[in-house]
């Protein structure tokens, strides 16, 4: 008895589920049979409905194959699936058995978030997934999105798209071969080569793969990403835009190239702000000004870009330092014009030209904008000259005075004029034996001198006051340095990865080292002896009570 009982139950589900599976015909005007025609199948002609599991579907003729399950439906085919989706075609087939539909000839389907148009659609009821294979168009509130082929994820709201991809509203165009868009969200996730280009001021972002809010026209890339604005391309490991705010930001391995400058700047982070015509970088920070010969890299903790093309200014912070192949330099701070052409360089500023260390107060170096190569060089206030001898390494060839103006010549020192107070020191070595010979010292209102691959070849002066030569034995060792004299060789930049290293304190000057050394103990002694005065306060109180 029990197993009768089962077999019955289950003989009930089989019938059961095999009934709720079957194709129901609502309607029609004609209901007939073609066996040589459409062997196995009934011919509904007329006003045509059926039914299947929440799904209704209208036409006027149509086939159906009770023991497939299978219905054929022909000219003004309507599929609605309850309140969810409605779609229209002129043919259809639906498999009751696995609950899919083929639709093709003008289809267009809608639901509340969008219209999509193709020629040939299948829909999976049970997944509840849409795809076409050859070519269609989604439009929503906000977009208009083409692909050749995609996929809708009703439940999630989801449209696949590839190859050919195209979202375009009023104000961008985006690109791609692959994406994900949320009809509901309007937002695009992008899965391989892809372009937005706002269409009322041409500018452009590439990345591939990132995401994209078409309505806040906010994007964040994080593979290849570039940004092409109307003067400047900016590009990193990933991006943050914000169009509207003109807003971006950038992490690692940043790039940004001025096309109308000639100028490229990198570093690991930087925000750039459209509106106000200002970006800044740091984090390994550099700018690299494009020259003739070769290219000059200015590193430092922050760079700021500001003001338009013609009138930029770039401003660099902290720890600044200077390479090309032939002029080298430090210093704390540089405010360079690109209207002027003029750099100038602030608080201990120093360069090497080849053989040749120039300090002074403050250095300025001017570009011919014409040329794009280097000009002249200003050293304002207590210049000062040094050359290494490079035989006897003990020995320094100097030149000192009130100011210094130089001259370049196919982006070198040629021309030197030291004026004011101008004072020479050189050491004279013989050309065939190298042996020091002479010491000659200067003194003159000003002095013009020559520079030929970095070494001093003529020298005129002006107005000299005093002048005289001395053998090596009898030149007095306390001159042998002017007043002022530094050498930072050690500090010199030799390869452009030196340009990012950090300088310690070592730079300072000893007297400054000493100052700071002497307040930076007072200090110490001062909360020492503050502490020690609390404690026995605290000792004497205690002993009171």
């Amino acid at each position: 008895m029990k197993k009768l009982f089962l077999l019955a139950i289950l003989l009930f589900s089989v019938v059961s589920f095999s009934q709720t599976k079957k194709i129901k015909i609502l309607s029609t005007e004609l209901s007939t049979a073609d066996e040589s025609k459409y062997p196995g199948a009934t011919l509904l002609i007329g006003k045509v409905k059926m039914s299947h599991e929440g799904a209704t579907l209208d036409c006027q003729r149509a086939l159906l194959y009770k023991d497939k399950n299978l219905f054929k439906a022909i000219g003004e085919v309507v599929i609605e699936q309850g309140d969810t989706i409605i779609q229209y075609s002129d043919f259809a087939t639906y498999d009751g058995n696995t609950k899919k539909a083929k639709s093709w000839g003008n289809v267009e389907i809608n639901d509340k978030e969008m219209t999509l148009k193709t020629d040939t659609l299948h829909f999976d009821r049970i997944n509840q997934i849409l795809y076409y294979p050859n070519g269609g168009t989604i439009r929503d509130k906000k977009n208009t999105l083409s692909s050749t082929k995609g996929t809708y994820y009703l439940k999630d709201k989801k449209f696949t798209a590839q190859s050919q991809v195209t979202v375009v509203n009023p104000d961008n165009r985006l690109e791609s071969n692959h994406l994900d868009y949320y009809t509901n969200s309007s937002v695009a996730y992008l899965y391989g080569p892809s372009t937005i280009t706002n269409l009322k001021d041409s500018t452009k972002v590439y990345s591939e793969k990132g995401f994209y809010d078409t309505n806040t026209d906010i994007s964040y890339f994080v593979k290849n990403a570039k940004l092409f604005l109307k003067e400047r391309t900016v590009s990193a490991d990933s991006l943050y835009y914000d169009k509207r705010k003109g807003f971006a930001s950038a992490t690692n391995n940043i790039k940004v190239i001025d096309t109308v400058q000639n100028m490229v700047a990198k570093g690991n982070y930087a925000e750039l702000y459209e509106h106000k015509d200002s970006l800044f970088i740091i984090d390994r920070a550099v700018a690299i000004s494009v020259l003739e010969k070769d290219s000059m890299y200015v590193a430092g903790d922050k760079i700021l870009l500001t003001g338009k093309p013609e009138k930029r200014i770039a401003r660099i912070f902290n720890n600044v330092k200077i390479f090309k192949s032939d002029l080298r330099g430090k210093c704390d701070s540089i405010h360079t014009s690109q209207e002027t052409g003029l750099t100038r360089m602030f608080k201990r500023p120093i360069l090497w030209s080849k053989g040749s260390q120039i300090t002074g107060d403050s250095i300025q170096l001017l570009m011919n904008k014409e040329t794009n190569k280097l000009d002249s060089l200003k050293v304002l206030k207590n210049a000062f000259m040094i050359q290494q001898d490079s035989i006897h390494q003990e020995n320094f060839n100097q030149i000192k005075g009130r100011d210094i103006f130089g001259k370049f010549e196919n982006d070198e020192l040629h021309t030197m004029l030291v004026k004011g107070n101008a004072e020479s020191l050189y050491y004279n070595n013989n050309d065939k034996t190298h042996k020091l010979e002479t010491i000659t010292k200067e003194i003159a209102s000003d002095i013009e001198f020559i520079l030929e691959d970095g070494e001093i070849a003529q020298t005129k002066y002006f107005k000299k006051s005093e002048g005289t030569t001395y053998p090596p034995s009898e030149f007095p060792s306390e001159e042998k340095k002017f007043k002022g004299f530094l050498w930072r060789g050690d500090e010199q930049p030799l390869t452009v990865e030196d340009i990012f290293e950090k300088d310690k304190d070592s730079s300072l000057p000893a007297k400054e080292k000493e100052e700071l050394d002497v307040v930076k103990e007072a200090k110490e002694n001062f909360i020492n002896e503050t502490t020690k005065k609390k404690k026995l306060e605290k000792i004497n109180t205690k002993k009171i009570r």
